[in-house]
């Protein structure tokens, strides 16, 4: 991957359908997120057909699933998949896995397995859909294995659209994405390097003040159009958290394109808005700078 050739990486996109068609959650859920970001008119993209929308925009982009099998009963798609279906597309995409808490110490052997073999950079958890707390014990020894290893771990916080308007929103428990719960975890693991993903509505405050507070805590800014950013969020980046504060879309629910023309109206200054679309993120994935 040619850091200097892209434009931007987006930290924050889904597989939402495996090799064989199998999909990454129920269709009442996906139906139920669909109706919320109002994206019935989006294809669920195979991995190869998102590495070419990326390519394209001289983008790259972070992809992963999300396994919660043990609260929903549906079967994930593979971590060791998306792996190798983002190994085909090097130049673009950069592979992330989920693994259930819930798994326990064969989803800490799974980690480790994907980082050494397949390549994964990083972790992404939905408390919320997986049905735990981010500072319950029962998840500590896969955040052991992932700060061990220097992968990344990316918590979904706030309001999810996955069940909204469900009965009983698809027995989805919202306080669960609260990001005061990652603030334990950033105590405990120290040198674990976490992304708050999403502005954290009802949340927010409490995200910038974990994010302010902790060494290693970023944000990104997926799942919202920034033409509907708290003011609050806006300024921080602006400002105090310009250095950890990460683009990203939530591809295929918000394109790319939507979210950088939405973007581009906001008050943001030029050396930070070069921060937000890559260098933050290049330094955070890669350890590096970039142009």
């Amino acid at each position: 991957m040619n850091l200097d050739e892209l434009v931007a990486i987006d930290v924050h996109t889904h597989a939402e359908v495996g090799r064989d068609g199998h999909s990454s959650l129920s269709p009442e859920l996906l139906d139920a997120s669909a109706d919320y970001f109002h994206a019935h008119g989006n294809r669920r993209p195979t991995v190869g057909e998102l590495a070419e929308h990326y390519r394209a925009r001289r983008m790259a982009a972070v992809v992963f699933t999300v396994d919660a099998e043990h609260a929903t009963g549906h079967p994930r798609i593979p971590n060791e998949e998306i792996a190798a279906s983002c190994a085909e597309h090097p130049d673009v995409l950069i592979p992330f896995a989920s693994i259930d808490p819930h798994r326990g110490a064969a989803g800490v052997r799974e980690a480790r397995r994907l980082v050494a073999d397949h390549g994964v950079r990083g972790f992404k958890f939905h408390p919320s859909l997986q049905g735990f707390a981010p500072d319950d014990r029962l998840a500590y020894p896969l955040y052991e294995a992932i700060e061990e290893l220097g992968a990344i771990a990316l918590f979904h916080t706030g309001q999810t659209g996955i069940g909204a308007g469900v009965r009983g929103g698809g027995g989805i428990r919202l306080k669960y994405s609260n990001p005061m719960l990652v603030d334990d975890v950033a105590v405990d693991f120290p040198d674990l390097r976490i992304i708050l993903a999403h502005p954290s509505f009802p949340w927010q405050d409490e995200a910038l003040a974990v994010a302010t507070h902790k060494e290693h805590v970023h944000i990104d800014l997926s799942g919202w159009s920034p033409k509907y950013f708290p003011p609050q969020l806006v300024r921080y980046a602006n400002s105090l958290l310009q250095d950890k504060v990460l683009f990203g879309s939530d591809y295929p629910v918000i394109t790319p394109d939507r979210w950088l023309a939405d973007f581009a109206a906001l008050d943001i200054k030029p050396p930070v808005r070069l921060k937000i679309l890559k260098q933050n993120a290049a330094r955070l994935l890669f350890r590096e700078e970039s142009k």
